[in-house]
């Protein structure tokens, strides 16, 4: 025992009521150093390699060879997020894990944000529409459309302002019922897979999610057999998230037209606009997802992972998506 600390017991301090067995206060200090080494110790901390490690979750196909074979597929009762730029791939994810859920007699939510999913690229992906419960929270137009129009409608700044803070007012609407619509189709755990789909959402407005609610969904989706995926822009759930998925689009899967040029920045997204105007010369109307994304190159990474002990981030798969005819 320190003894430069005697200066605490001290005549009032000793006449203080102590639940030390057979301990009078009044014999000082030389009886309370003999009844020290016989009080029980207290409980050691445990070291965290001791500590006992929770059980691994179910995982589930994601519906994507390749994917499946990086992650070992989605984990039920977590959090998952897949995160890219546009056309980066997480369109046809989504439906390609919507369509294995609903293969395995699952229902599933899709909490749709911007009203952006169309139900005859899902059928087409071999997702049972009986199976799957679609919300659509708002009407917001695509953000590239919906600048290009501005630009040529409106040329006075503060009209352009104007539009800019409508616009954030309506995506910050959806995101509000999104996060309402969640918190009933999690508290119902009816649900083999809920879908947040936040790809049209811009990143200045998903990051205005608070991290509880990120971490409300988590906690009311452990400990059951849901699916929780969160497609957005760029992360949004941050540590909520139990795995984390990069996805990003490759030009080298794309091959150069005949005739034209793509221009110096040629990329994914000129070789979808390429896709596009073709197929819609030759079919006479807009293609849907599933036939914008023929040969679409699309490598995706792990960013993080609760499953592994060790970070993961250099570990990536890639996948080439194929088209499907609608009739």
């Amino acid at each position: 025992m320190n003894m430069s600390s005697a200066q605490v017991f001290t005549q009032a301090a000793m006449s203080r009521h102590f639940d030390f067995v057979g301990f009078d206060p009044r014999a000082g200090l030389s009886e309370l150093t003999k009844k020290l080494p016989q009080m029980p110790k207290l409980a050691g901390v445990t070291p965290a390699s001791r500590l006992e490690v929770r059980t691994a979750p179910e995982m589930v196909s994601s519906g994507i060879a390749e994917i499946d074979s990086l992650t070992d597929g989605l984990p039920r009762g977590c959090l998952t997020e897949i995160c890219g730029p546009a056309s980066s791939g997480r369109t046809s994810f989504l439906l390609a894990a919507m369509a294995a859920a609903t293969q395995r007699e699952e229902v599933c939510a899709l909490v749709d944000t911007s009203d952006a999913l169309n139900p005859q690229s899902a059928a087409a992906a071999g997702m049972d529409l009986k199976k799957m419960l679609w919300v659509r929270c708002s009407s917001i137009k695509r953000t590239k459309d919906r600048h290009e129009f501005n630009r040529a409608t409106h040329t006075s700044s503060k009209t352009w302002v104007s539009e800019e803070h409508k616009n954030d007012r309506s995506e910050f609407s959806a995101l509000e019922n999104a996060l309402r619509v969640t918190d009933l189709l999690l508290q119902s755990s009816g649900f083999g897979m809920v879908v947040i789909d936040l790809g049209d959402i811009s990143f200045r407005a998903a990051r205005r999610v608070p991290l509880t609610s990120w971490f409300r969904f988590r906690r009311a989706v452990e400990n059951t057999n849901t699916v929780l995926l969160v497609s957005s822009r760029q992360a949004c759930a941050q540590s909520c998230a139990s795995l984390l998925l990069q996805m990003e689009g490759r030009a080298s899967g794309f091959r150069r037209p005949a005739s034209g040029t793509w221009g110096q920045d040629s990329g994914p997204q000129s070789a979808i606009s390429f896709l596009l105007s073709a197929k819609h010369n030759e079919a006479g109307r807009v293609p849907t997802h599933a036939q914008i994304l023929d040969g679409l190159d699309i490598r995706a990474e792990v960013l993080r992972s609760r499953l592994e002990r060790k970070p993961v981030r250099s570990v990536s798969a890639a996948f080439v998506t194929k088209a499907m005819r609608i009739s």
